[in-house]
């Protein structure tokens, strides 16, 4: 059988997050995020990260991202960032456009991974208070990264305090934050909150929902004129139930945590395949659910030809990436055939 690798945005969305839209469909509702279902989510995370949060439904993650910066970065201030990070790279100059023109810094790291070493040398090079320069704002990590890895909460808590000490605040990029969680095992407030993360992104898109994410504020003092800034954006929907119903069912009853390591799973079990093939070479260590791997041109050409689909990053590098709803037997009969043509190779 043929099989879309390509992203786990190419995946359908839960029964349960469906389900949960037709009945919130049925009768009406307060407009804007003032319905029952939004209070659930509130609720939920609340309880999710063990602490009072706020939080604001957005139908994207582009969204959640740039405007999170706007709340936390002045139009002359500056994001530190992993130079492969999706603000960086896939998002079309959103972050700096809803800052009003902050600027990104993009830093590099091995695995997708930033480090405290690095972020304090560039720091040191940032020109602090001087008025030609401009002045760092945020730190914004990825989780899970770009690369398919994850940071352990002392990863995260270490570069927290390199942040904080430099008057910075923290935004953590959470749209694959499931399978992060799923593949960490811990509470989702030891990776964020209680390490000194002061927003969360939180996608529920990749993970099994059709279009929600959810901007989950950890200090209510940066959330004061979020709902501001959300509307003058555009991003105020209307019938905001239809967002907070996929919210409320993927959440409940540790659905999300279900759905992400079933895709983790599946990565676990591609990669292990893949890597016992003859010139198959893993790039990184595969933590979440995505994965990079050189496979001689030979079996990538043979695999598309079979009707498989992934990205080429650099001819023979290619990522795979499962979804929550990946069927073992796509990723046995891909393994199959690849075998099959590594030893014809």
């Amino acid at each position: 059988m043929s099989y879309d690798f390509r992203s786990d945005n190419v995946a359908g969305a839960a029964p349960e997050v469906v389900n949960a839209l037709a009945a919130a469909s049925v009768g009406s509702a307060d407009p804007y995020g003032n319905d029952p279902w939004s209070d659930n989510v509130t609720r939920r995370l609340s309880d999710i990260f063990e602490t009072e949060v706020a939080v604001f439904p957005v139908a994207t993650g582009t969204a959640a991202n740039a405007l999170t910066l706007s709340a936390l970065v002045p139009p002359y201030g500056a994001v530190y960032c992993h130079d492969e990070s999706h603000i960086n790279t896939d998002e079309c100059g959103a972050p700096e456009n809803f800052t009003d023109g902050a600027k990104l810094v993009p830093l590099a790291g091995p695995g997708g991974k930033l480090d405290p070493d690095t972020l304090t040398a560039a720091l040191g090079k940032a020109g602090i208070g001087v008025v030609h320069r401009v002045q760092p704002a945020a730190l914004s990590l990825t989780q899970a990264t770009e690369a398919g890895t994850v940071y352990r909460p002392e990863e995260v808590a270490a570069l927290v305090d390199v942040a904080h000490g430099h008057g910075m605040a923290v935004h953590m990029d959470g749209a694959r934050f499931a399978n992060a969680i799923a593949r960490l095992g811990c509470a989702p407030a030891d990776v964020t909150w209680k390490v000194g993360v002061d927003v969360l992104a939180l996608g529920g898109t990749k993970g099994g929902c059709l279009a929600a994410e959810a901007v989950v504020f950890f200090n209510p003092a940066l959330a004061e004129d979020f709902g501001f800034l959300r509307k003058r954006a555009g991003h105020l929907v209307s019938k905001g139930r239809f967002l907070s119903a996929q919210l409320d069912a993927w959440l409940a009853d540790d659905l999300w945590l279900r759905l992400a390591r079933h895709a983790n799973a599946m990565a676990d079990r591609l990669s292990q395949g893949l890597a016992a093939l003859p010139g198959a070479e893993l790039a990184f260590p595969v933590e979440a659910n995505e994965i990079f791997v050189r496979l001689p041109a030979a079996v990538a050409d043979g695999l598309e030809a079979a009707g498989y689909r992934f990205y080429r990053w650099d001819g023979t590098l290619l990522r795979l990436v499962t979804a929550f709803d990946t069927p073992q037997a796509a990723v046995d009969g891909f393994l199959k055939i690849a075998k099959n043509l590594s030893e014809k190779a």
